[in-house]
């Protein structure tokens, strides 16, 4: 084999080797890759009412008429310009105001702010039970989202159709992290009681699926750091930007005064 050859060869098993490296997978949890089985707490997921947000409540039972005062009515979803057309009609829905109350049909004023949608349920359940024979409550919390930002391959406001969604859903949803995403500092920003708290979490440790931000709540915003690679990248870029540019400006310069030199010597 002649050293062409031998050149040729070298530069495929480089480019071959700088493909694989860019489709490594980096783990998640490596302080217990090597333990086969273990049990970890249970941590409460149910997602706690905060003013502003919207909630759908129903309330049936056997005799329709019984509970048709404590359903708000339905509303027509059309705007001014397609108030011709065919459109379903939509069940009006609560939303908590500043106090953490809602205005509810015949009960008045509840407060829920602080509880769950089942302690919702349970609550109407128990304030209509003297009332309606066996009825049957339905609460749902329609404005429930988080958004995932930085080093994740599809940044997003994810809307969330049920009452749960962990941290590694909201993750994966978003497309998981990059190659560059710091998995040692996640950041979740959460605003609780009207105080706006925020915590780190690692990735690399199990104590994360223990976290009371393991399972998101509404509003919850993760934002995943760029590492040490990303940010020595983009500065390396940056560098490189502004010398180009200098030098750019030099050319430019230096063309002109040469043009000019030109000019003035063929006068």
């Amino acid at each position: 084999m002649n050293i062409k050859s031998l050149a040729f060869s070298a530069i495929i098993a480089i480019a071959l080797a700088s493909c694989n490296t860019s489709k490594t997978v980096l783990p998640y949890f490596t302080d217990i890759s090597t333990i086969k089985e273990a049990t970890l707490p249970s941590a409460d997921f149910m997602p706690k009412i905060q003013p502003e947000d919207e909630l759908a409540i129903t309330v049936s039972s056997s005799s329709p008429s019984a509970t048709t005062a404590y359903n708000l009515p339905y509303v027509n979803p059309a705007s001014r310009d397609e108030i011709t057309k065919a459109v379903s009609p939509r069940m009006q829905t609560y939303t908590v105001d500043t106090q953490g109350d809602i205005d509810f049909p015949v009960l008045g004023t509840l407060h829920v702010a602080g509880l769950t949608t089942e302690q919702i349920k349970d609550l109407i359940t128990k304030r209509i039970a003297s009332q309606v024979k066996d009825p049957v409550v339905t609460v749902q919390l329609v404005n429930f989202g988080v958004v995932v930002a930085g080093e994740v391959k599809q940044p997003q406001r994810i809307n969330v159709s049920g009452n749960r969604i962990s941290l590694l859903d909201a993750l994966a949803q978003a497309g998981d992290l990059t190659e560059y995403g710091e998995r040692s500092n996640i950041l979740i920003i959460r605003e609780e009681n009207g105080e706006r708290k925020y915590a780190h979490v690692d990735l690399n440790s199990a104590d994360v699926l223990t976290s009371p931000y393991y399972y998101l709540q509404q509003n919850d915003y993760i934002y995943v750091a760029p590492n040490n690679i990303r940010q020595a990248n983009s500065k390396y870029n940056q560098n490189n930007a502004f010398k180009l540019s200098v030098i750019s400006t030099i050319v430019s310069a230096a063309s002109v005064i040469a043009s000019l030199v030109i000019a003035l010597t063929v006068k």
